[in-house]
Formats: structure tokens, sequence, C-alpha cells
């Protein structure tokens, strides 16, 4: 397949939840950032297109890391711009294949067992975000274990704000199975206007989790050597401790529960402390 194989759902990096490539990114490093959201927009849009088949869903996929690895040249100009990077910078390519790895599930598999299932596509679709922008760095490998607590919070906090979409417009649900049953609470509830208390009682279980996964994240900005790095992560880990709380008590199936401008403010405010 030598055409173009890349769509664009119209999405960019306004719309997503966290900053990606912000100012705090030396601007020599940014370029990289950029060139990676570019690569993850195009992968998560063709494993996110309503229009597409399973099989072909993959079949562009299979392109994107055709060009990546350098096996060819031509059908992904993202795919080539991430694999300029990479020889650039050293980087491994498993943070842009695990990330190919993430989608092609998402076009056969639409729903999840239990946690271990879940945390297991966040290693694939979130943890190579974080690795990437420390590997940019340079920080070692002990900043690995709370980036990756970080990465998987924010995954799973975007699939309790999306759940309703989810399943509206894919027919996804991220929810495992096994908290539903135990809850009471079944997919087709996400359906409706708004939450019940045995949905309310998954919503609380996963933020559970999401909170254990904080906490070790709260680590990441201590081990971060880059002072404006070191910020970005303070910033980062800030927000998601927001967006977990306001989803304690906000209701996701009722509308989407986001950030605010103060949210941003207060997160910007208490990451001054990193720094020195």
């Amino acid at each position: 397949m030598s055409e173009n194989i890349e769509i664009w759902s119209g999405k960019d990096r306004a719309d997503e939840n966290f900053p990606v490539g912000s100012h705090l990114i030396r601007a020599d490093l940014r370029v990289h950032v950029h060139a990676y959201y570019r690569f993850a927009r195009t992968a998560d849009d063709i494993g996110d297109s309503p229009d597409l088949t399973a099989d072909e869903k993959i079949s562009r996929l299979d392109v994107m890391e055709s060009v990546l690895l350098g096996h060819s040249d031509t059908g992904s100009p993202s795919a080539l711009g991430l694999r300029s990077t990479l020889a650039a910078t050293g980087l491994d390519a498993s943070v842009g294949t695990d990330l190919l790895k993430a989608f092609r599930r998402d076009a056969v598999k639409n729903r999840y067992q239990n946690w271990q299932e879940l945390y297991d596509y966040c290693r694939y679709s979130a943890m190579p975000v974080g690795r990437l922008l420390l590997g940019l760095h340079g920080e070692s490998d002990a900043t690995h274990p709370p980036s990756d607590a970080l990465c998987v919070s924010l995954q799973v906090l975007n699939h309790l704000q999306d759940c309703k979409d989810d399943l509206a417009t894919l027919d996804r649900c991220y929810l495992p199975l096994d908290v539903l049953e135990s809850e009471g609470a079944r997919v087709e509830e996400l359906h409706v206007h708004r939450t019940f208390p045995p949905m309310r009682r998954v919503f609380d279980h996963l933020l559970d989790k999401v909170d254990e996964l904080n906490e070790q994240a709260r680590l990441l900005p201590g081990l971060v050597r880059d002072r404006r790095m070191r910020l970005e992560a303070a910033i980062v880990v800030g927000l998601a401790l927001r967006l977990a709380k306001r989803l304690r008590h906000g209701d996701p199936i009722a509308g989407r529960v986001k950030l605010t401008k103060s949210d941003v403010l207060q997160a910007g405010f208490t990451a001054l402390r990193y720094l020195p």
C-alpha cells in the first residue's frame, strides 16, 4: 500500500486534557514531542475510525509500523516523522510500536474482563508517552515506575471521562466486566442520562485504583533532573489529582467531566515548589 493511509479526526493538541509539548519543554525537544503526538494521534484516529473494518484498521497500522521501522518510506508521513525523531534522539522504536499494539487491540477488542486486562492495555497505550518524554530529557530508569503509574492513571481517567461516548460511537467499554458484575451494574447503563448507584460504585472502584497510581506518580517530579521537565511532570501530576477529584463528585454519564482553568492554575502554582 503506497498511498497515504492516514486519516484525521479533527482532534489536535488543544483537545487533550493535559499539555502536549508545552513551552516548558525545551524548543529543540518540542519538535520531537510534536512528531510523536502526530504519530500517536494518527494511529488513534485509525483505531477509532467508524468507517474502517477491523482488518482495514490493522492493515493501516501495519503500514505505519513498516514506515517507522524503515521497511518502507511511503504511506505514513507521521511514521516517517517519528522515524526521523528516533534517528535524531537514539530513542528505542518501542515508544512507537507499543502504541500500535494498543491501537491494533482497539480494532478488535471492545470489552475488558478485569483490571489486569485494562492495565495491560494501558501498558501499551499510555506508558510509552511518559518514557518518550523522559528519554528525550536523558532521565534515568528510576523515573520509569512513577511515570508508568502516572500514564496509566491518565489513561484510566480518560476512559472514565469518555465512557458514555466510547460505548455510543464505538461500542467499546473499558470498564472491567468483573467490576461491573460485582457491583450489580451493566454496560448498557452507560446509555442512560445519569449515573445510578451501581455504576457510581464502579466509577469509585476505578478511582480507588487511580488514587493508588497517583500516590506512586507523586514521586516522579522529585526524581526528574531536568528543571523544566520536573516542572512539567509536577503540573501533570497535579492535573491528574484534580481530575480524579472532579470525577469523584461529577457524573461522566450526564456530561463530560473535565478540568477547569482554575484547576490548571492551581496545578501550576503547586508545581512551583519543584523549581529549585
